[in-house]
């Protein structure tokens, strides 16, 4: 068993992004004028999956209450076409239903000017007792920030636009 300290870094670790490109980076730069206008920032980016690793309480057998699946995604702008920057998360199954089941998830996206937490709830992830194909549409909220973000609110959508593909639509508060 790993001693708790060590099992924090590794999971801070995996959280760390990398977000950079010319339109974020104006939506980053723009958001203390947005926010003191009253109105809301929207950035839009395409993950596609590039990394993911589950870590099963029972190898070999049916998911249970505390799977892990640890995920990479190389996102690009809202037309899928130049390359913004990664996210990484994590998610831990909390309930585990034949047709239905929830994880609860955590991801950093590193912004330029600082970085967005986001965390929620993903339900409806089994259909007949195996994961759902395509994963379901999830909103999730943004919990705080650094930077430009300090004190950020707010929602990340997402959407499962194809096979690896998904939208994600971050509403800055």
């Amino acid at each position: 068993m790993r001693p708790i300290r060590a099992a924090c870094l590794g999971t801070a670790t995996a959280l760390v992004t990398l977000l950079a490109s010319a339109p974020v980076a104006a939506a980053a730069t723009d958001i203390d004028s947005a926010h003191a206008k009253g109105r809301d920032r929207v950035i839009t980016v395409i993950g596609r999956l590039s990394q993911q690793t589950r870590f099963p309480v029972n190898p070999g057998g049916v998911a249970a209450q505390g799977d892990r699946t640890v995920f990479r995604s190389i996102l690009f702008d809202k037309d899928n076409k130049k390359e913004v920057g990664e996210t990484n998360g994590t998610c831990t199954t909390t309930l585990v239903e034949y047709d239905g089941g929830a994880e609860v998830c955590a991801v950093t996206y590193n912004l330029p000017g600082g970085q967005l937490t986001v965390q929620g709830m993903v339900f409806g992830i089994f259909t007949k007792g195996l994961p759902t194909i395509p994963p379901p549409s999830f909103d999730n909220a943004i919990t705080g920030g650094t930077g430009k973000f300090d004190r950020a609110r707010g929602q990340v959508h997402a959407d499962t636009i194809g096979t690896g593909l998904r939208r994600f639509t971050i509403d800055l508060d």
